[in-house]
């Protein structure tokens, strides 16, 4: 089985320079672990939500694959456990416990195998590093993953709830269909009962 700093080259290689930044665009950051059966989950069935009525375009999207790995002292890490369809792919395949056939997803979404460079030049675990070190600065801590913000704002256990968030914090003029139809929400963002299974920090 491949090792998570491989999985990081793979996204990596994957958003750099895809997701174009615009200043009125809404900022959303998903802190997730790698191959994490809730973390794939969202991905799989809620982040998907970004292509639909053309949402992605009001969209900043940074995915920052650390979650409540922890970063050991020699210098390792530990793990407790096209594009966006390439991750969603191996998600998938993660959650159907079939991550042993995550070599088609380049065959399936027609990516070339860029990644598998990144990772043997050991770039990966550089962006692990990285990684680690701003998951340790979120303000407030993350407790859990998926962890998920919208323009810094963590939105805690009202996370698969990010469309409406999303929609509200855009000031932009041309607001997506996706937007029309959710009711507008105070300033603060409200904190659910937990209801979605999630994966504690320790």
């Amino acid at each position: 089985m491949a090792s998570p700093g491989f999985f990081t080259c793979m996204l990596l290689a994957l958003f750099i320079g895809i997701w174009p930044c615009h200043a009125q665009n809404v900022t959303l950051s998903v802190y997730y672990e790698t191959l994490c059966p809730y973390c794939s989950d969202f991905i799989v069935n809620h982040l998907v939500k970004l292509f639909h009525s053309r949402l992605f375009s009001i969209v900043n999207l940074r995915l920052v694959p650390w979650g409540n790995a922890v970063l050991q002292s020699d210098g390792s890490f530990l793990c407790q456990e096209q594009h966006l369809s390439f991750i969603v792919c191996l998600e998938r395949l993660a959650s159907a416990n079939k991550l042993n056939e995550w070599i088609n997803c380049f065959n399936t979404t027609g990516l070339a195998t860029v990644p598998i460079d990144c990772y043997k030049s050991g770039y990966g675990n550089v962006l692990e590093n990285q990684y680690a070190a701003e998951t340790a600065q979120l303000d407030p801590p993350h407790k859990f993953v998926p962890w998920v913000l919208v323009d810094g704002q963590p939105l805690q256990e009202d996370f698969k709830n990010f469309v409406t968030y999303v929609c509200n914090a855009y000031k932009g003029e041309q607001v997506p269909e996706a937007c029309h139809p959710l009711p507008l929400m105070n300033n603060s963002l409200k904190k659910a009962t937990p209801s979605y299974p999630v994966c504690y920090a320790t």
